[in-house]
């Protein structure tokens, strides 16, 4: 089993399309990126600590590449918008993936060049790369939100 982290926004919807997704097989809200272990959903969204509100992905790449994993990321969100996702505003909002797997990371960096080459979008990909996965579990009433709940 393999694991990448992305923020793509509010992580309730990006979970619940991850969750969804044939040949991942689990899926859990948290933070990522900042400076403060063990981060609340309080402290990320007052925007002091650096975190990003992630999901992260663990997968079967027997069942789904990481390539296609990130078609959907791409599709899901807008990855040339700074610190925000449409309505929501902030960097805890701010597109990025985590991953210390380097071949994924390789893959990554591919892909960006590839979509900046083609102009996919009209402005430049703003997504951040960081190769490691800290990763600090969201509250319990976070994880499977749109999924209990709608």
């Amino acid at each position: 089993m393999e694991t990448i982290l992305f923020g793509a926004g509010c992580f309730w919807h990006v979970e619940k399309i991850f969750f969804n997704t044939k040949g991942v097989m689990t899926t859990a809200v948290g933070y990522a990126g900042g400076q403060t272990n063990n981060p609340t959903y309080n402290q990320v969204c007052s925007g002091l600590t650096g975190h990003a509100e992630v999901v992260k992905v663990e997968f079967n790449e027997n069942e789904i590449s990481v390539k296609e994993l990130l078609n959907i990321f791409w599709e899901i969100h807008d990855p040339t918008q700074i610190n925000r996702q449409g309505p929501d505003i902030g960097s805890q909002y701010r597109s990025c993936i985590f991953s210390s797997n380097q071949n994924h990371l390789n893959i990554i960096r591919n892909i960006i060049i590839n979509i900046e080459n083609t102009k996919r979008y009209q402005l430049p990909i703003a997504t951040i790369l960081y190769e490691e996965e800290k990763f600090w579990l969201a509250e319990e009433y976070h994880q499977k939100y749109l999924i209990k709940n709608h």
